[in-house]
């Protein structure tokens, strides 16, 4: 019996544009991503580097790239929250029917400008639906690393079958899976997290 949800948060409630990031680092100069940039973009969702780190070492390889510009850049990815899924969580949370629960590979930068697009007033709605809130890079962990679902599993005294995680990653869900936890891989493009209880999963536990 699923007692517990799991939610992503980028294209699962905030929209997002994902290959913006790299779109808009090409206009500044940048033709290619390296590994080594991947390597450290990864380090600061596990919060292991400093914002400040994190900059430098873009304009620092790249200097006719301003703090302000990478910034830009960087947050490009981060659209709109449309407020009929703050609704959905709302009335979801109201139910008490499950243990709520946010998942999210994230960063500083990032959540800054997702409470600036959302304004700080709606993000603490959207906040406190949630009886756990966990962030990448405040928890040191990153999906689908097999240790950030453990962790979730054991602090909160989980059973992997009682779970349901969604999110748009199959990477993320597959990682999931492998350890007992039910899951929907939902496509941002054809699905919304507001139909949630259509899913077969769900509707059959």
């Amino acid at each position: 019996m699923i007692n517990t949800l799991i939610f992503d948060f980028g294209d699962v409630f905030i929209n997002l544009d994902k290959p913006a990031i790299e779109r808009s680092l090409k206009k500044l100069g940048v033709s290619t991503i390296t590994n080594e940039m991947l390597e450290i973009a990864m380090k600061y969702e596990k919060g292991l580097i400093t914002t400040d780190v994190f900059i430098n070492s873009f304009t620092k390889k790249f200097p006719k790239i301003s703090t302000r510009e990478f910034t830009t850049a960087w947050n490009s990815i981060i659209l709109d929250f449309p407020e009929h899924r703050l609704t959905f969580i709302e009335n979801l949370a109201s139910l008490k029917k499950y243990r709520l629960m946010l998942l999210s590979n994230t960063n500083i930068l990032h959540i800054d400008k997702v409470i600036k697009n959302m304004t700080i007033e709606r993000y603490n709605r959207f906040k406190s639906c949630f009886d756990k809130f966990y962030l990448s890079h405040e928890i040191k962990l990153r999906k689908p690393d097999h240790s950030i679902y453990e962790f979730v599993l054991d602090e909160n005294n989980l059973i992997a079958e009682n779970c349901f995680f969604i999110d748009d990653t199959k990477e993320n869900t597959d990682a999931a899976k492998k350890l007992g936890i039910l899951t929907w891989n939902n496509n941002p493009k054809k699905e919304d997290i507001i139909d949630l209880f259509n899913n077969s999963v769900i509707k059959n536990s």
